[in-house]
């Protein structure tokens, strides 16, 4: 047990470390209180009422974390083969499988009332929480209202704090209840706090939009999105396609539509050998990893999904992964990598050999974080590779034999980390 004056000593000399590091970012509690006065008058205009706001942001203090991830998107930072690996892998379709016959039902009365395909609301499902196992921790007032007065795109997040205490002094979710991520999304299928005021329905009859505590509800308002975005019932999202020797790529791009008979005129194929509809249904040419990986024809559809979250490798994880639920297979053409990505079961793997060399991990979650990636670069310096901290296949690999190599019953040595 440590002296309590040396306890005492580092508490002070952390708090100080806080303090000064928040006054650098610029982020204050005077600064912060003087925004929320601003904020209080515009919620009236909201129809939230100056009593419902004070006792909404009663004891509300900003969080500088949440401004380390304004300038990170995992969609437009991580290779597209690493990307999908993680999150359309054999675990996430049997997961998907199973919560499809759980919740049968209300996913059936939600496909029909809103025209929209049922794997495709379950796959949105399964990509944005895991099926309900990770809405994320964060109290969406205290990084909302962090992000309203201090960062970049202060005027967006202004309107999302402003619509989450809309939606508390509703009632439809208990202020102890809504958590998400960093920027404000949460729930089953991880609304935006202005997207559930316009879309989320009660899927369940009880009277309230509740996307946390209610599968039904996160389904029908999932569904709904997708309608009033446009889905064209009957028709694919699109396809996996080969092009033939020497195509012209410039022609590519989601929004660069032709028609499909154009595409099969000009000797684009599907990679499952079915034929290309000759009809003048506009498809673009998606080539998410250049000329030499898989190439697809995608559709109205494909938009529709991308507009729930604007990147189009997200859009592809869904699109395929609601193929996998229907009983698909893999993409054809093998992403252009000699060193292919992990699904989280072999993260999860990866971790426990990180760890097993003495590394603290922390939680075997599958999850790369911040610890897990500076075992990973010393992993890869001691092995010749390049240090980047990327989880691949080959590091795995050699991880492999490093462990099977050790005599049993052996402890395995601990490499130091800084």
């Amino acid at each position: 047990m440590k002296p309590a004056g040396l306890t005492t000593t580092l508490i002070l000399t952390l708090a100080l470390i806080a303090e000064v590091a928040a006054g650098e970012a610029g982020v204050s509690a005077e600064r912060f209180g003087a925004c929320l006065a601003g904020l209080r008058t515009e919620a009236a205009g909201r129809g939230v009422s100056a009593d419902s706001f004070d006792r909404l942001t009663r004891g509300l203090a900003p969080d500088p974390s949440v401004l380390e991830f304004l300038d990170y998107q995992p969609e437009f930072r991580t290779p597209i083969w690493d990307y999908l690996a993680g999150l359309v892998d054999d675990e996430r379709v049997a997961d998907g499988v199973a919560m499809k016959q759980q919740w049968a039902s209300p996913l059936a009365s939600a496909a029909e009332r809103y025209r929209v395909d049922a794997d495709t609301v379950v796959a949105v499902w399964g990509v944005e929480s895991d099926f309900g196992r990770n809405f994320g921790k964060r109290q969406l007032l205290t990084s909302l209202g962090t992000l309203s007065c201090f960062g970049r795109r202060q005027a967006f997040f202004r309107g999302e704090f402003l619509s989450t205490l809309k939606i508390l002094d509703t009632g439809d979710i208990a202020p102890e209840r809504l958590v998400g991520s960093w920027a404000g999304a949460f729930g089953h299928t991880q609304f935006m706090p202005s997207t559930f005021l316009r879309l989320a329905v009660d899927g369940d009859g009880d009277g309230k939009r509740d996307l946390m505590d209610s599968v039904p509800d996160a389904l029908a308002s999932t569904a709904n999105f997708l309608h009033k975005a446009g889905w064209r019932t009957g028709e694919p999202w699109g396809y996996e396609v080969v092009l033939p020797p020497g195509f012209d790529t410039s022609v590519s791009g989601r929004t660069n539509k032709r028609s499909l008979a154009h595409w099969s005129g000009r000797g684009v194929r599907r990679a499952d050998g079915q034929p290309i509809a000759a009809a003048e249904t506009a498809a673009g040419l998606l080539l998410p990893a250049g000329p030499h990986g898989p190439a697809f024809l995608v559709l109205r559809n494909f938009d529709v999904i991308y507009g729930y979250n604007a990147a189009e490798s997200y859009a592809l994880a869904i699109a395929h992964l609601a193929d996998r639920l229907k009983g698909g297979k893999p993409f054809v053409t093998p992403w252009p990598t000699d060193d292919p990505g992990l699904s989280r079961r072999e993260r999860r793997e990866l971790q426990t050999l990180l760890a097993g060399r003495g590394y603290p991990i922390g939680e075997i979650d599958g999850m790369i974080g911040a610890n897990s990636r500076q075992a990973i670069q010393a992993e890869q310096k001691r092995l010749g590779m390049t240090a980047d901290g990327r989880p691949g296949q080959k590091l795995l690999a050699a991880l492999r034999v490093t462990a099977a190599e050790r005599p049993a019953g052996t402890a395995a040595p601990m490499t130091p980390t800084r």
